[in-house]
């Protein structure tokens, strides 16, 4: 009996699992990918943090560093550097450095940047407020604060499994 109970919760688990993977790729892969025509998401939140860091920080004179830009976006300084290159190429930023480059690189948005990024934040402020409107303002909260303690949780179940491959290593 016991067994049995313990077969159903695992095939639960497996298909609400499964439900949750499938539900996120549909997402990010179908809907988002129709919002997001001439930037990608990862390329829209670039340029969206480099605004607002440059716009936040009047120390760095319009500059967002590389290393501010990596961090907040969890993104490695490789990752990042590329990215940038890509914007760099297509006219959306500037890339310079100070001194010989040792003391930092940054970006600055170009004005196609800027009127892109606009762009963007008009087309997505129109499809979020019809979402909304239908969906709930309370309730598109609610959501969001479960699906920042969701994602909490799973990085941290990452990180042990992280741990656990680290420490079977050891052995």
């Amino acid at each position: 009996m016991q067994e049995n109970i313990t077969e159903k919760k695992k095939l639960d688990i497996t298909k609400l699992s499964n439900e949750l993977t499938y539900q996120r790729y549909l997402f990010n892969r179908n809907q988002m990918k129709q919002l997001f025509q001439k930037l990608s998401v990862p390329e829209y939140i670039a340029l969206q943090n480099i605004s607002e860091i440059s716009k936040d920080s009047a120390i760095y004179s319009g500059r967002t560093y590389l290393k501010d830009l990596a961090e907040s976006m969890h993104l490695t300084i490789r990752q990042t550097s590329k990215m940038v290159g890509n914007l760099k190429d297509r006219g959306l930023l500037v890339w310079s450095h100070d001194g010989d480059g040792s003391e930092g690189t940054y970006v600055t948005i170009t004005e196609s940047g800027e009127s892109l990024l606009s762009e963007h934040e008009v087309s997505l402020g129109e499809y979020y407020k019809r979402v909304i409107g239908k969906f709930g303002e309370d309730n598109l909260i609610q959501l969001l604060q479960l699906m920042k303690q969701l994602d909490t949780v799973m990085g941290g179940e990452l990180e042990g499994l992280e741990g656990e491959d680290g420490n079977e290593s050891d052995e």
